[in-house]
Protein backbone atom coordinates (compact mmCIF):
# COMPACT_ATOMS: atom_id res chain seq x y z
CA UNK A 1 0.00 0.00 0.00
CA UNK A 2 1.13 3.57 -0.89
CA UNK A 3 2.01 5.61 1.97
CA UNK A 4 -0.61 8.23 2.18
CA UNK A 5 0.33 11.56 3.20
CA UNK A 6 -1.04 15.17 4.65
CA UNK A 7 0.50 18.24 4.47
CA UNK A 8 1.48 19.19 8.37
CA UNK A 9 0.09 22.53 10.11
CA UNK A 10 3.29 24.44 10.68
CA UNK A 11 4.10 26.76 13.62
CA UNK A 12 2.79 30.96 12.98
CA UNK A 13 1.32 33.80 14.17
CA UNK A 14 -2.58 33.64 15.88
CA UNK A 15 -4.92 35.63 17.13
CA UNK A 16 -3.63 36.08 20.60
CA UNK A 17 -1.89 39.08 21.27
CA UNK A 18 0.78 38.88 24.45
CA UNK A 19 0.67 42.25 26.35
CA UNK A 20 4.07 42.44 27.46
CA UNK A 21 5.26 41.64 23.82
CA UNK A 22 2.57 43.94 22.13
CA UNK A 23 3.26 40.62 19.40
CA UNK A 24 0.55 37.93 18.65
CA UNK A 25 1.71 34.42 20.20
CA UNK A 26 3.01 31.73 18.09
CA UNK A 27 0.98 28.84 17.70
CA UNK A 28 2.63 25.59 17.74
CA UNK A 29 2.22 22.96 15.41
CA UNK A 30 0.13 19.88 16.37
CA UNK A 31 1.78 16.59 16.97
CA UNK A 32 1.46 14.07 13.69
CA UNK A 33 -1.61 11.68 15.75
CA UNK A 34 -3.38 14.55 16.18
CA UNK A 35 -3.49 15.58 12.32
CA UNK A 36 -3.68 12.26 11.20
CA UNK A 37 -6.83 11.52 13.27
CA UNK A 38 -8.54 14.39 11.74
CA UNK A 39 -7.48 13.47 8.45
CA UNK A 40 -8.33 10.02 7.77
CA UNK A 41 -11.60 10.79 9.66
CA UNK A 42 -12.53 13.28 6.92
CA UNK A 43 -10.85 10.80 4.33
CA UNK A 44 -13.58 8.56 5.67
CA UNK A 45 -16.51 10.61 5.67
CA UNK A 46 -17.21 10.45 9.49
CA UNK A 47 -17.84 12.47 11.87
CA UNK A 48 -16.48 12.75 15.38
CA UNK A 49 -19.59 11.01 17.16
CA UNK A 50 -19.57 8.09 14.86
CA UNK A 51 -15.92 7.51 15.35
CA UNK A 52 -16.60 8.36 19.26
CA UNK A 53 -19.16 5.81 19.29
CA UNK A 54 -17.44 3.67 17.32
CA UNK A 55 -14.40 3.07 19.62
CA UNK A 56 -15.95 3.30 22.96
CA UNK A 57 -15.17 7.40 24.16
CA UNK A 58 -17.11 10.90 24.32
CA UNK A 59 -17.23 13.44 20.83
CA UNK A 60 -14.82 15.75 23.05
CA UNK A 61 -12.51 13.24 22.92
CA UNK A 62 -12.52 13.02 19.27
CA UNK A 63 -12.17 16.95 19.59
CA UNK A 64 -9.71 17.13 22.11
CA UNK A 65 -6.90 14.39 20.25
CA UNK A 66 -7.77 16.68 17.08
CA UNK A 67 -6.68 19.69 18.66
CA UNK A 68 -3.91 18.38 19.81
CA UNK A 69 -5.53 18.77 23.40
CA UNK A 70 -5.19 15.35 24.64
CA UNK A 71 -3.89 12.10 22.81
CA UNK A 72 -5.58 8.97 22.73
CA UNK A 73 -5.09 5.97 25.12
CA UNK A 74 -2.73 3.74 24.21
CA UNK A 75 -4.97 0.75 24.24
CA UNK A 76 -7.40 3.12 21.77
CA UNK A 77 -4.99 2.66 19.07
CA UNK A 78 -5.62 -0.56 17.34
CA UNK A 79 -9.58 0.12 17.31
CA UNK A 80 -8.59 3.58 16.09
CA UNK A 81 -7.07 2.55 13.15
CA UNK A 82 -10.09 -0.15 12.21
CA UNK A 83 -12.49 2.59 12.45
CA UNK A 84 -10.08 5.12 10.39
CA UNK A 85 -9.23 2.05 7.65
CA UNK A 86 -4.86 3.75 8.48
CA UNK A 87 -2.62 1.34 9.42
CA UNK A 88 -0.28 1.82 12.83
CA UNK A 89 2.47 3.42 10.48
CA UNK A 90 0.34 5.63 8.67
CA UNK A 91 -1.35 6.67 11.90
CA UNK A 92 1.89 7.48 13.02
CA UNK A 93 3.66 8.73 9.41
CA UNK A 94 6.41 5.89 10.14
CA UNK A 95 7.49 3.94 6.98
CA UNK A 96 5.75 0.76 6.89
CA UNK A 97 8.34 -2.03 6.67
CA UNK A 98 6.99 -4.14 4.47
CA UNK A 99 6.58 -1.27 2.19
CA UNK A 100 9.89 -2.46 0.73
CA UNK A 101 9.05 -6.00 -0.31
CA UNK A 102 7.63 -7.04 -3.53
CA UNK A 103 4.86 -9.20 -3.72
CA UNK A 104 6.81 -12.34 -4.11
CA UNK A 105 9.06 -11.58 -0.97
CA UNK A 106 5.75 -11.16 0.74
CA UNK A 107 4.39 -14.23 -0.43
CA UNK A 108 7.63 -16.26 0.86
CA UNK A 109 7.44 -14.66 3.95
CA UNK A 110 3.86 -15.76 4.60
CA UNK A 111 5.47 -19.70 3.25
CA UNK A 112 8.14 -19.11 5.80
CA UNK A 113 5.70 -18.17 8.85
CA UNK A 114 2.98 -21.31 8.25
CA UNK A 115 6.11 -23.81 8.20
CA UNK A 116 6.57 -25.91 11.74
CA UNK A 117 9.51 -24.98 13.77
CA UNK A 118 12.06 -27.65 12.72
CA UNK A 119 11.46 -26.78 8.68
CA UNK A 120 12.32 -22.92 9.23
CA UNK A 121 15.15 -24.53 11.34
CA UNK A 122 16.04 -26.52 7.83
CA UNK A 123 15.17 -23.92 5.30
CA UNK A 124 17.40 -21.29 7.30
CA UNK A 125 20.18 -23.57 7.30
CA UNK A 126 20.05 -23.93 3.61
CA UNK A 127 19.75 -20.29 2.84
CA UNK A 128 22.27 -19.46 5.34
CA UNK A 129 24.51 -21.92 3.37
CA UNK A 130 23.52 -20.55 -0.07
CA UNK A 131 24.10 -16.67 0.49
CA UNK A 132 27.81 -17.71 2.24
CA UNK A 133 28.58 -19.93 -0.72
CA UNK A 134 27.02 -16.66 -3.29
CA UNK A 135 29.12 -14.25 -1.39
CA UNK A 136 32.74 -16.51 -1.70
CA UNK A 137 31.97 -17.27 -5.45
CA UNK A 138 31.72 -13.89 -6.27
CA UNK A 139 34.72 -12.90 -4.77
CA UNK A 140 37.37 -12.13 -7.60
CA UNK A 141 39.77 -14.66 -8.59
CA UNK A 142 43.12 -13.38 -7.32
CA UNK A 143 47.22 -14.65 -8.62
CA UNK A 144 49.35 -15.81 -5.69
CA UNK A 145 52.70 -13.98 -6.05
CA UNK A 146 55.68 -14.03 -3.61
CA UNK A 147 56.87 -10.99 -2.05
CA UNK A 148 60.16 -9.92 -0.55
CA UNK A 149 60.75 -6.83 1.86
CA UNK A 150 63.89 -4.59 0.40
CA UNK A 151 65.41 -5.44 3.90
CA UNK A 152 65.42 -8.74 4.04
CA UNK A 153 68.65 -9.86 2.04
CA UNK A 154 70.61 -8.01 4.81
CA UNK A 155 72.74 -10.35 6.10
CA UNK A 156 72.14 -12.88 3.39
CA UNK A 157 75.74 -14.65 3.00
CA UNK A 158 73.85 -17.80 0.57
CA UNK A 159 71.17 -16.96 -2.25
CA UNK A 160 69.20 -19.79 -1.10
CA UNK A 161 68.38 -18.46 1.85
CA UNK A 162 66.06 -15.98 0.54
CA UNK A 163 63.62 -19.04 -0.16
CA UNK A 164 62.27 -18.79 3.25
CA UNK A 165 61.78 -15.19 3.98
CA UNK A 166 58.87 -14.49 1.29
CA UNK A 167 55.51 -13.37 2.10
CA UNK A 168 52.60 -14.23 0.10
CA UNK A 169 50.84 -11.36 -2.30
CA UNK A 170 47.88 -11.79 -3.94
CA UNK A 171 47.03 -9.56 -6.88
CA UNK A 172 43.43 -9.76 -9.09
CA UNK A 173 43.61 -11.94 -11.61
CA UNK A 174 42.07 -9.90 -14.40
CA UNK A 175 43.22 -6.63 -13.47
CA UNK A 176 47.30 -7.90 -13.34
CA UNK A 177 46.94 -9.59 -16.88
CA UNK A 178 45.12 -6.63 -18.24
CA UNK A 179 48.34 -4.74 -16.72
CA UNK A 180 51.05 -6.55 -17.94
CA UNK A 181 49.89 -8.79 -20.23
CA UNK A 182 49.48 -12.74 -20.61
CA UNK A 183 53.52 -13.04 -21.19
CA UNK A 184 54.55 -11.50 -18.04
CA UNK A 185 51.87 -12.29 -15.71
CA UNK A 186 52.91 -15.86 -16.49
CA UNK A 187 56.14 -15.60 -15.97
CA UNK A 188 56.03 -13.34 -13.05
CA UNK A 189 56.42 -15.15 -10.19
CA UNK A 190 57.89 -12.73 -7.08
CA UNK A 191 57.55 -8.84 -6.32
CA UNK A 192 60.53 -6.74 -5.10
CA UNK A 193 60.71 -3.01 -3.80
CA UNK A 194 63.01 -0.73 -5.45
CA UNK A 195 65.34 0.72 -2.66
CA UNK A 196 66.54 4.24 -3.70
CA UNK A 197 66.94 6.03 -6.82
CA UNK A 198 69.81 4.19 -8.97
CA UNK A 199 67.20 3.07 -11.65
CA UNK A 200 65.82 6.13 -12.36
CA UNK A 201 63.99 6.79 -14.66
CA UNK A 202 62.55 3.86 -15.23
CA UNK A 203 62.55 2.28 -11.75
CA UNK A 204 61.42 4.51 -8.73
CA UNK A 205 62.22 3.80 -5.11
CA UNK A 206 59.27 2.09 -3.46
CA UNK A 207 58.03 1.10 -7.16
CA UNK A 208 57.16 -2.77 -6.48
CA UNK A 209 58.97 -4.89 -9.80
CA UNK A 210 58.00 -8.46 -10.99
CA UNK A 211 61.01 -10.62 -11.22
CA UNK A 212 60.85 -14.05 -12.83
CA UNK A 213 62.79 -16.61 -10.66
CA UNK A 214 65.62 -18.64 -11.17
CA UNK A 215 66.02 -21.54 -12.75
CA UNK A 216 63.01 -19.81 -15.36
CA UNK A 217 65.54 -17.16 -15.48
CA UNK A 218 69.18 -19.07 -15.13
CA UNK A 219 70.70 -16.25 -17.52
CA UNK A 220 70.73 -12.73 -18.22
CA UNK A 221 71.78 -11.23 -21.29
CA UNK A 222 73.53 -8.06 -21.81
CA UNK A 223 70.65 -4.77 -21.32
CA UNK A 224 68.41 -6.66 -19.41
CA UNK A 225 67.41 -5.59 -15.92
CA UNK A 226 68.23 -8.25 -12.99
CA UNK A 227 67.90 -8.52 -9.26
CA UNK A 228 71.09 -9.30 -8.15
CA UNK A 229 72.49 -10.34 -4.40
CA UNK A 230 75.93 -8.68 -4.19
CA UNK A 231 78.10 -9.83 -0.94
CA UNK A 232 74.72 -9.12 1.63
CA UNK A 233 72.87 -6.49 -0.15
CA UNK A 234 70.20 -7.11 -2.79
CA UNK A 235 69.87 -4.91 -6.38
CA UNK A 236 67.50 -4.23 -9.25
CA UNK A 237 70.79 -3.30 -12.10
CA UNK A 238 71.27 -3.75 -15.68
CA UNK A 239 73.63 -6.49 -17.14
CA UNK A 240 76.39 -5.76 -18.72
CA UNK A 241 79.49 -7.89 -19.45
CA UNK A 242 81.24 -5.33 -17.44
CA UNK A 243 79.29 -5.49 -14.26
CA UNK A 244 75.60 -3.88 -12.96
CA UNK A 245 74.80 -0.86 -14.89
CA UNK A 246 72.73 1.90 -12.78
CA UNK A 247 69.78 3.74 -15.18
CA UNK A 248 71.19 7.20 -13.26
CA UNK A 249 73.97 8.56 -14.39
CA UNK A 250 75.39 9.28 -11.30
CA UNK A 251 76.04 5.93 -9.70
CA UNK A 252 78.96 4.10 -11.22
CA UNK A 253 79.18 0.82 -12.68
CA UNK A 254 79.34 -2.48 -9.83
CA UNK A 255 82.46 -4.23 -11.55
CA UNK A 256 82.72 -8.06 -10.90
CA UNK A 257 85.62 -9.53 -8.53
CA UNK A 258 87.02 -12.52 -6.84
CA UNK A 259 85.93 -10.28 -3.71
CA UNK A 260 82.14 -10.20 -4.03
CA UNK A 261 80.42 -12.94 -5.01
CA UNK A 262 77.33 -12.29 -7.25
CA UNK A 263 74.01 -14.19 -7.68
CA UNK A 264 70.93 -13.64 -9.95
CA UNK A 265 67.78 -13.96 -8.27
CA UNK A 266 65.55 -13.32 -11.37
CA UNK A 267 65.37 -11.31 -14.37
CA UNK A 268 62.91 -8.40 -13.79
CA UNK A 269 59.74 -7.90 -16.14
CA UNK A 270 58.66 -4.72 -15.19
CA UNK A 271 56.91 -2.72 -12.55
CA UNK A 272 53.46 -3.97 -10.64
CA UNK A 273 50.77 -1.26 -10.59
CA UNK A 274 49.74 -0.85 -6.75
CA UNK A 275 46.26 -1.23 -7.85
CA UNK A 276 46.12 -4.83 -8.52
CA UNK A 277 47.01 -5.90 -4.85
CA UNK A 278 43.98 -7.25 -3.72
CA UNK A 279 42.54 -5.83 -0.19
CA UNK A 280 42.61 -8.05 2.77
CA UNK A 281 38.72 -9.25 2.52
CA UNK A 282 38.97 -10.26 -0.96
CA UNK A 283 42.02 -12.19 -0.03
CA UNK A 284 40.34 -13.92 3.05
CA UNK A 285 37.05 -14.92 0.83
CA UNK A 286 39.64 -15.96 -1.25
CA UNK A 287 41.83 -18.23 0.62
CA UNK A 288 38.49 -19.44 2.41
CA UNK A 289 37.34 -20.53 -0.92
CA UNK A 290 40.15 -22.82 -2.11
CA UNK A 291 40.76 -24.22 1.58
CA UNK A 292 43.97 -22.67 2.74
CA UNK A 293 43.66 -21.00 5.33
CA UNK A 294 42.31 -21.66 8.70
CA UNK A 295 41.80 -18.38 10.85
CA UNK A 296 40.06 -15.04 9.29
CA UNK A 297 42.82 -12.51 8.15
CA UNK A 298 43.04 -9.45 10.68
CA UNK A 299 42.24 -6.76 8.06
CA UNK A 300 44.16 -3.34 7.34
CA UNK A 301 47.51 -4.90 8.55
CA UNK A 302 48.87 -7.36 6.13
CA UNK A 303 46.70 -10.18 7.75
CA UNK A 304 48.43 -12.45 10.43
CA UNK A 305 46.90 -16.23 9.54
CA UNK A 306 47.30 -19.78 10.53
CA UNK A 307 47.87 -22.37 7.94
CA UNK A 308 46.44 -26.18 8.21
CA UNK A 309 50.24 -26.38 10.13
CA UNK A 310 49.46 -24.39 12.06
CA UNK A 311 52.06 -21.94 11.10
CA UNK A 312 51.71 -18.13 11.03
CA UNK A 313 52.06 -16.85 8.02
CA UNK A 314 51.78 -13.25 6.64
CA UNK A 315 49.73 -11.88 3.49
CA UNK A 316 50.54 -9.00 1.68
CA UNK A 317 47.19 -7.02 0.66
CA UNK A 318 46.02 -3.10 -0.23
CA UNK A 319 46.04 -2.40 3.08
CA UNK A 320 49.87 -3.20 3.38
CA UNK A 321 50.90 -1.90 0.66
CA UNK A 322 48.85 1.76 1.14
CA UNK A 323 50.32 1.98 4.77
CA UNK A 324 53.85 1.19 4.63
CA UNK A 325 55.02 1.01 1.41
CA UNK A 326 53.70 3.91 -0.64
Amino acid sequence: MAKRSITRSTSGEGNIIDMKTKKPVEVPSLPVICERIRYFREKAGLEQKAVARAIGVTPNAISNWENGRARPDINLIPDLCQVLDATLYELFDMEDPESRYSAQEKELIEKYRRLKPANRRLLETVVGEMTSLQEIEETPSLSRLMFYQRALAAGIGDPTEIDGRAIPIYLYEEQFLRSVGPHVSRRANCVFTVNGDSMEPDYYSGDLVLVERIPDAPVLSPGEIGAFIVGNETYIKKYSEEGLVSLNPRYRTMRFDNENRVYLIGRVLGKLDFSCVAAAEDIEKYRQLHGDIDQRSEKGTGGIQKSSRGEETEVICREYIDSYLR
